[in-house]
């Protein structure tokens, strides 16, 4: 059984208070570890360690040589790989062969672009003219902002952690990371690697815990934090907003959505039908940029509906390792009751389940897993709640549509505004949807095809801010302005 301790100020340490609580395997319920809850004293350590980090060794380092120990931290992750995919697989029960090709290397390949990117970034030099002649010159000059929080999600645990740690660290902050409880694995083995690599101590401290009267109360309150970024539901990034009010520390929020996908006639069926495949049902549909509102074009709207069911009624339940198995469980049993519970709403409200909408048949060891049926609905209202509301599980509702500004206005009607698919081979239609959907991601003919360099976030209540790119320098540091008269 293992334990997972906090890591602070380069060590593994315990709670003070000795309070532990289980991670469990998703797959089939049973224990993996105990893990240590923090409280104030851990929290309190871990910015402490990482504000002396920032006013030592840290603070004091060449931009050029921490980009060199960022890249040694991404190979050392690839040296890893397979402890970082064992330990990813075990807390998430995703099937392997799809974190092996995606979690593990983009946590490496966010530690290379960002350390990469900030270097090659200028800094903005701005010439004055001046009454006598002489002139001034305003140099832009980028300061680390500080001890950032780094407040994570359970569904990419990996990915979504080192995609906010690496530009954090490329800029020369330092952080303190809280990882879902569900998922401790990867942050806490992090810490081991940071420590192979040389990374100073205090510079990457992880603190385990709950939400409420735990860690990540503690930490998104705490003075000695100067910024925070979060990927998470709605809700509580408006709990960690209004505690960060307090101070008017900053905030990057990556939160809900409810994503539409738009299906035009003219697409190439076959791509459409794959690229849906993908973003409905990728990690068991727990994806904060999988679609689960499908708008299809009345003239193909029947055969997508046949297409995309039958492929949705192939997905293979199963263990990671098991070559076989393209299709994982939930993140958690309670998750899966929730989802579940939207299974059972779609029928009272009247939906065709046009394949799923309850637990799949599986082996006998994984009966007590957090197993649901990859679900298809057709003919329910557009005010219906499973419409409406973000289920972040494996389903979607398909709706016909005839007209182009009509399923425009159904695709903005959500109070969120994370991504959208749409599916055309008339590129002048494409970039005229695009600009009307009020998101802060569209991809056309593809879904999750992303370059880090690109803005990052969402509109409404799907977030505040961007990151990625020199999105994710403005938010990660201070940018001060030097005038200097000639």
């Amino acid at each position: 059984m293992n334990t997972f301790q906090h890591f602070i100020d380069g060590r593994y340490l315990a709670s003070a208070s000795g309070n532990t609580f289980d991670n469990r395997d998703p797959v089939d319920h049973s224990l993996i570890g105990q893990i240590c809850e923090g409280g104030r004293e851990e929290v309190d350590a871990a910015v402490a360690a990482a504000r002396r980090a920032l006013a030592g060794p840290w603070g004091k380092m060449p931009a050029a040589e921490r980009a060199d120990l960022l890249r040694a931290v991404a190979q050392r992750m690839d040296a890893r790989a397979e402890d970082l995919l064992g330990a990813e697989c075990r807390d998430t029960g995703k099937p392997r062969r799809e974190a092996a090709a995606l979690d593990i290397p983009r946590g490496a390949g966010n530690f290379r672009a960002f350390a990469d990117l900030f270097l090659r970034h200028a800094d903005e030099v701005f010439h004055l003219d001046t009454a006598d002649g002489a002139g001034a010159i305003n140099l832009g000059q980028r300061r680390p902002k500080g001890v950032i929080a780094v407040i994570c999600p359970w569904n990419l645990p990996l990915l979504l952690m080192t995609f906010k740690v690496a530009p954090a660290l490329a800029c020369g902050n330092t952080v303190v990371v809280k990882p879902s409880e569900e998922t401790p694995a990867t942050a806490t083995l992090l810490g081991q690697i940071m420590n192979d690599c040389g990374v100073p101590p205090g510079v990457f401290n992880v603190v385990h815990g709950l939400g409420p009267d735990s860690a990540g109360e503690f930490l998104s309150s705490h003075a000695g934090i100067d910024a925070i970024t979060f990927t998470g539901e709605t809700r509580t990034g408006e709990v960690i907003m209004r505690a960060a009010s307090v101070g008017l520390r900053n905030v990057s929020m990556e939160c809900g959505g409810k994503n539409p996908a738009i299906v035009f006639a003219d697409c190439d069926l076959e791509q459409a039908v794959a690229g849906t495949m993908r973003s409905a049902f990728a990690n068991s549909g727990q994806v904060c940029l999988g679609t689960e509102r499908v708008y299809v074009e009345r003239p193909v709207f029947d055969e997508f509906v046949a297409r995309l069911t039958l492929a949705a009624s192939g997905l293979q339940c199963g263990r990671p390792d098991d070559p076989d198995t393209n299709f994982g469980p939930l993140i958690s049993l309670a998750h899966r009751d929730k989802v579940l519970s939207y299974y059972d709403l779609a029928r009272e409200e009247g939906a065709r389940v046009e394949c799923g909408g309850g637990v799949p048949y599986v082996p006998d060891d994984l009966k007590n897993g957090a197993w649901v049926e990859p679900t298809i609905w057709t003919g329910l209202a557009d005010d219906a709640r499973v419409v409406t509301e973000e289920i972040f599980g494996p389903c979607c509702h398909i709706r016909p549509f005839d007209d182009e500004a009509d399923v425009i206005a159904l695709a903005n009607d959500t109070r969120y505004g994370l991504a959208a698919a749409v599916w055309t081979r008339d590129v002048s239609r494409a970039l005229r949807v695009t600009a009307a959907l009020n998101v802060g991601l569209a991809w056309v003919n593809s879904w999750y095809l992303r370059d880090l360099r690109t803005a990052f976030g969402g509109a409404g209540q799907s977030g505040i801010g961007r990151e990625g790119g020199v999105h994710g320098l403005e938010f990660y540091t201070e940018l001060k302005n030097v005038c200097i008269k000639l």
